[in-house]
């Protein structure tokens, strides 16, 4: 089924402890509105299943900030979408830049985590993204062209998968492209996506990279943007709520 518009995921990276992870959770399943797009959560594997019993039935998606590509094995600390599932987590984020760059992981490695995690039952937000010297060089599409060549996955629906352009020097920085650069790109991956796959224009795309509640709407508002991936302002409830209602804006 496809997500309801506009998407807001925040991935609360390995930030969390069991109360105030709880309370968190609370405060953000207290917003959501059945009616009003999708929201998802993203929290730190050791708070996931209380996060899961938190929400409840609330329309909020929970889901794993990473997975291995295997369902079991002898793979000292890492987490199988199969024990995701288990957890009660209905989606999970793979190819994150903190991964690629900062774990050295490449783009089949990626593909073959999305495409364990969609065999596995669960949604998959595949994030791609160029580094400030790519940027600066003028490689953006080259950059973010071989990674959907290498990592997007060879079966999935607007559904099962989402794509979170993530440019790296934004995230976490107070930086973020121009919405001209964000409308110029994302109508680029719409098309990428249409000419790789039928149906692929379908396939929802998220801007992530220093969102916060100042710049969301602005963001939001753009043609090609189906939602958002919110890094350190998905903390703060209240900040999360912000950008969440932002998205009212473009019904």
């Amino acid at each position: 089924m496809p997500l309801a518009r506009p998407i807001v995921f925040g991935n609360w990276k390995m930030y969390g402890l069991r109360a105030d992870s709880r309370a968190r959770a609370e405060a953000v399943a207290g917003f959501v509105r059945a009616d009003h797009g999708t929201v998802g959560i993203f929290p730190p594997f050791t708070v996931l299943r209380e996060v899961v019993e938190v929400v409840g039935e609330r329309p909020v998606v929970v889901g794993g900030q990473d997975c291995h590509d295997r369902p079991e094995g002898a793979f000292t600390g890492s987490i199988s979408p199969v024990m995701l599932r288990d957890a009660g987590a209905t989606a999970v984020i793979v190819g994150h830049s903190e991964r690629r760059h900062g774990l050295g992981e490449d783009d089949a490695f990626i593909r073959r985590k999305a495409e364990a995690a969609l065999a596995a039952g669960l949604l998959v937000v595949l994030c791609i993204g160029e580094t400030e010297a790519e940027y600066l060089a003028g490689r953006r599409h080259e950059v973010l062209e071989r990674q959907l060549e290498g990592s997007l996955p060879t079966a999935a629906d607007g559904g099962r998968l989402v794509i979170a352009y993530e440019p790296v020097w934004a995230i976490g920085t107070g930086r973020t492209p121009t919405l001209e650069e964000i409308r110029e790109i994302h109508g680029w991956l719409r098309q990428e996506l249409a000419r790789r796959r039928p149906g692929g224009s379908d396939i929802p795309l998220l801007y992530g990279g220093s969102v916060k509640p100042a710049n969301a709407a602005g963001i939001l508002a753009q043609p090609d943007v189906d939602g958002v991936l919110v890094g350190g302002a998905s903390l703060d409830p209240e900040a999360f709520r912000a950008i969440y209602e932002a998205g009212d804006a473009r019904r």
